[in-house]
């Protein structure tokens, strides 16, 4: 599907960028998956979400004019972009394994883990390893999603592990009664949950020293120059009041944010 893209509004972003110069087009095609808030495919079949309007305020800035959306699954993301059936991705964890792949942007989020469960979380599951230590719980992921490793790391056994090609998909199935939690990030399962009344989303209290891992949109490694004009505009936005109030609306906070742009400050 494809969307023209309008005007900029009163964006703090510079309209001045090398893309300009290169790109005779002004086309850029990018590939999502199916997860809210940050984005996904509404009842009238447009591309929504947190990622899909940061990503359209930036390209509005290095002056493309038309952006067509392709809809694909999470494992085709990488593969996609590094044959060139599309120019760039939608964010996505940040991993070394990944970045041999594909170019990343700077970080756009930092995003911790949860579970999606049924309304009461009847299995009491508050962790990877909570799951662990019940072997009658079954859990829901993606392959390929951090959460996957994340999983298998806390020990959680091959048994207890149901692969599913997308979120809906794992939704379903929890709503089913067919597993008992999905793991995600924690702001996309309250999406989940206030979609869906029967489910609650369960945050995960600790992350790895602290820290949540980061996100970013990503390249071909072969596309410097619309990685370099993505990069210079996420710099200056990122943070912005703009930016924040757009993020705000889809339940991303200076809890997602901040760390990402530290020492950058509210513009």
């Amino acid at each position: 599907m494809e969307t023209e893209i309008s005007e900029p509004g009163s964006s703090s972003i510079s309209e001045h960028s090398p893309l300009t110069l290169r790109n005779k087009d002004k086309k850029v095609r990018i590939a999502y998956i199916e997860e809210p808030p940050f984005y996904w495919t509404d009842e009238n079949h447009h591309v929504k979400g947190a990622d899909i309007e940061l990503a359209e305020v930036v390209l509005r800035a290095i002056g493309i004019t038309s952006i067509e959306y392709q809809l694909t699954t999470f494992d085709e993301l990488l593969p996609g972009v590094q044959a060139g059936r599309w120019d760039m991705n939608v964010p996505i964890f940040v991993t070394h394994e990944r970045a041999k792949n594909v170019a990343f942007s700077v970080p756009v989020w930092s995003l911790g883990d949860g579970f999606v469960v049924y309304h009461g979380n009847p299995k009491s599951l508050i962790s990877y390893e909570s799951v662990m230590m019940r072997s009658d719980a079954l859990l829901g992921l993606i392959p390929g999603q951090v959460q996957f490793d994340a999983a298998k790391l806390a020990g959680v056994s091959d048994s207890q592990i149901v692969l599913f090609n997308n979120q809906p998909a794992a939704v379903a199935a929890l709503l089913a009664g067919k597993i008992d939690a999905f793991a995600a990030t924690a702001v996309g399962n309250h999406a989940t949950a206030n979609a869906n009344p029967e489910l609650e989303a369960v945050p995960f209290t600790n992350s790895k020293a602290g820290k949540a891992p980061v996100g970013a949109f990503s390249f071909s490694k072969n596309n410097h120059g619309l990685l370099q004009a993505v990069n210079e505009q996420l710099q200056e936005y990122l943070g912005s009041a703009d930016h924040r109030a757009r993020m705000g609306k889809y339940g991303i906070t200076r809890t997602e944010i901040d760390s990402v742009v530290a020492g950058k400050g509210t513009k």
